[in-house]
Parts: C-alpha cells; structure tokens; sequence
C-alpha cells in the first residue's frame, strides 16, 4: 500500500499537469481551427479506393491501369481521362463502382465479349460497399478525371496556374484531396472545397497572404499555430517570387468557383 501511495503522489502532479497544458493547447487552437478532422469527400474516397484494392488494376492513385491480356484494348483504365470513355457523367461511375458494368453496356454483345476475353474484370462493389461510401469513391473518380471544368475562363486559367505552381501536388488533381501530412495538426494538407479552408483563410486577403507569404498574418501570429506549421512534413511554399500578373485573381477564381459547387 505504502508503494502505491507513493508512485501515486509522485505520478498525479506530473498527470495533472499534461492535461492542463492539453486543455490549453485545445483552448489555443480552438480560436483558429476545429479540432475535428473533416476530409473531403473525394479524399474519403482515394482512401477508400487505396484499402478496396482498387488501385491493384487502376494503378497508383487511379493514373494508370494495368496490362490486361484478352481484351482489344490491352489495359485497365486509368481514372485520368480514360474513365470518361466509360462512364460520362456521375450516374454512369456509380454504376460501374457498384455493378461492375453500366447499365447502357450491360445487354451489350460486344461488352460481354471483352469482359469474358479479359485477364481482368471489374467487381461490383455494390455487394461489398454501401451507397456512401459509393458516392465517396465516384467523387474520387471524378476528381481524377478533371470533372466538372469550370465554365469561366478566369477560373480556367486559375487552375492551369495551380497546376503550374504545382499546388495540385500536395493539394490533389483540382486542390480537392486531402493527403497525409504527417505532424499537421489535422494530419493532412486541407482541399480547397472542405470545410477546413474556411477556417485557414477568411477572404481575399488572406488567400493572398498564403500564397504570397507561405502563411496568413493571424495563424502566423499565433504560437500554436506555428508550431503545427513548422511540425508538418509538408509546409506551404512561398510563391511571391514566383507569381505572373494576374496569378492571384485567377486562383481566387478557381477557389471560389470549386467552393460553389458544394455550397
């Protein structure tokens, strides 16, 4: 008894004091950012896809199919352009995910023909996978395949930009995933639909200040938040130098247009 009550005495101050300085680590961080992670659906979905298998035919990341013996054209499709010679619109992804076959194809003779001839064929997921998590991996697939466009050729030129930046590779196809970052607070690098980027950047202004500057004026004011910015594997460059007239404008426009989408 006397053993316990002595690593007890000297084991609570220490205890006490982790979460005391946890509380206030959480009161710090609440002025600035959720706590609670929030991906995006089209992330939800990349992950998913990554833990169903799917990239074993698709390639890394659904950018390149696999060989596949058999059929006429010789491959696996890949999410990146060729899915869309499958599947036009959402509807028609889902069908695949879920059923295996569109249902356009599916009392096709010559379709029948090629799925039998292949090494490869495409499982119905619709046995193993609720409707959720389906419509998680049809945004997924979406994004891979560069759809929808914007129609404005402000927002056109600002996600060319963005590509030629290269903020879509640690943002994703579009800026909507949400890879691993590992020491972010969050674990992840934010898309710029989810709901996270409302709360790292307010406005014009501090979309600005992010790009130009690696870093807003209010999170790099703020202890914590350094600290978790400093943590992370990858860190938000600073682009000032590297902007064309314009850039700026134009990448807002994108922004702006992608949030439109879901809001």
């Amino acid at each position: 008894m006397g053993g316990l009550g002595l690593s007890t005495r000297f084991r609570f101050p220490r205890m006490a004091r982790i979460l005391i300085a946890g509380a206030l680590i959480l009161a710090l961080v609440g002025a600035w950012v959720s706590v609670r992670p929030r991906l995006p659906a089209a992330e939800r979905g990349r992950r998913l896809a990554e833990r169903t298998g799917c990239f074993g035919c698709h390639g890394p990341s659904g950018t390149r199919g696999a060989a596949n013996p058999g059929r006429s054209d010789g491959s696996v499709p890949g999410f990146q352009g060729d899915v869309m010679m499958y599947a036009k619109n959402p509807r028609e992804i889902r069908e695949w995910i879920r059923d295996g076959v569109t249902a356009a194809r599916a009392g096709s003779r010559t379709w029948r023909e090629q799925r039998e001839r292949g090494a490869l064929k495409m499982p119905a997921f619709g046995r193993r996978l609720g409707p959720s998590a389906i419509d998680d991996l049809v945004a997924f697939v979406q994004v891979m395949s560069g759809a929808p466009e914007p129609a404005d050729s402000v927002a056109r030129h600002g996600i060319a930009r963005a590509e030629a930046l290269g903020c879509t590779g640690c943002h994703g196809p579009g800026g909507r995933l949400a890879r691993p970052n590992p020491g972010a607070f969050k674990g992840y690098v934010p898309s710029w639909d989810g709901a996270d980027f409302a709360e790292l950047v307010r406005d014009r202004a501090e979309f600005g200040e992010w790009v130009d500057h690696g870093v807003s004026r209010r999170l790099g004011r703020n202890a914590v938040a350094r600290w978790f910015l400093h943590r992370a594997v990858l860190q938000m460059p600073a682009y000032a130098d590297h902007l064309e007239a314009g850039d700026l404008d134009a990448l807002w426009s994108y922004v702006q247009w992608l949030r439109g989408l879901d809001h």
